[in-house]
């Protein structure tokens, strides 16, 4: 059956289709009497107005757009979740993006979402190329960036003390009697790993002690490439006592390879990581890792992009949460 179109609707009712669309938009001086009929013939004809039609005269589409780098990651699949339950109870539809922290995807779903005329984007991946932002203020579609930061751009932005999570990481192993101690990090474009990594070397730099860039070793972000440098950091001369992981992901991977080389943990080797998802309470042992407070995040997050789609010129906002080291079972002292 062909769908009704704004036309159908216009010949039905005996008006122009400019008159059609007034009279849905509010616009124009359409009689009350007029806009009730022409409601009726709609109601009648079972027409629905198009979305992308509503947002060329300038009406919300009620559709957001986030973008995270893995919807595989359960950080970030519990961001779109409660994203998509806020969403839907506000009466938005939302479209999930996943770019692998990669620019050229970064910049495909964002042509994607602006086709289909969002009336916000939510960005939580890394952007390595500030034009991309850039580009996007200047048309003055909202964004808010989550669980990430633009520094040079004016755009909102929540995200947890990154920084204060890499602290609190060491100071737990530093209390904890550890000296020799590895990192396994994402790539360093990724401004929240960045950071952890900074403030894990400072806390270490205040005990007098340093982290040299052999320890530091560089993932994708992933379970598999998790074990697999941390294979590398156990098989090595001077295996550490400790590993800080940047997210609970390269935490699970350093617990695998730990178990396949036969090296107890915590006994032998203490595993820290950062989230705390989901994953980490169901491993074995059950992983220490630093809490963001992500539930917050995303509300904070989302109300602000609401609300700039209503006043753009808002004063631009960075709201930053304070971490939580949540200690499991992964980590103790070392051993003698």
């Amino acid at each position: 059956m062909k769908a009704t179109t704004i036309y159908d609707v216009a010949k039905e009712a005996g008006v122009s289709i400019a008159t059609v669309s007034n009279a849905i938009n509010g616009k124009g001086k359409v009689s009350k009497k007029k806009r009730d009929e022409i409601f009726k013939v709609m109601e009648r004809l079972q027409y629905q107005p198009s979305v992308i039609a509503s947002a060329l005269m300038g009406k919300k589409t009620y559709t957001i757009g986030l973008l995270i780098p893995d919807v595989s990651n359960p950080f970030f699949s519990e961001i779109a979740r409660t994203v998509e339950d806020l969403a839907h109870s506000e009466g938005y539809s939302v479209i999930v993006c996943s770019t692998d922290n990669k620019d050229d995807r970064v910049e495909k779903y964002i042509r994607l979402l602006e086709q289909k005329s969002v009336d916000g984007i939510l960005i939580g991946t890394g952007v390595e190329n500030a034009d991309i932002l850039t580009q996007l203020a200047e048309k003055s579609l909202p964004i808010v960036m989550i669980a990430r930061e633009a520094v040079a751009m004016p755009v909102h932005s929540v995200l947890t003390d990154d920084f204060k999570g890499g602290a609190l990481a060491a100071e737990h192993l530093l209390g904890g009697g550890h000296r020799q101690i590895a990192v396994l990090s994402e790539n360093f474009k990724v401004t929240s790993s960045y950071e952890r990594v900074r403030g894990f070397r400072f806390a270490l730099f205040e005990a007098g002690i340093a982290v040299d860039d052999e320890s530091i070793i560089s993932c994708d972000s992933s379970i598999k490439d998790g074990k697999r440098a941390a294979a590398v950091l156990i098989r090595g001369e001077n295996r550490p006592s400790a590993i800080f992981c940047c997210n609970d992901l390269l935490a699970i991977g350093a617990l695998q390879a730990a178990k396949e080389a036969g090296v107890r943990v915590p006994e032998q080797l203490s595993i820290i990581g950062f989230d705390d998802t989901i994953l980490s309470t169901v491993t074995n042992p059950a992983l220490t890792t630093v809490a963001q407070p992500m539930d917050q995040m995303v509300k904070l997050a989302f109300d602000l992009l609401i609300r700039s789609a209503e006043n753009t010129d808002e004063i631009k906002q960075r709201i930053v949460m304070q971490p939580e080291l949540i200690v499991r079972e992964s980590t103790s002292t070392p051993a003698n």
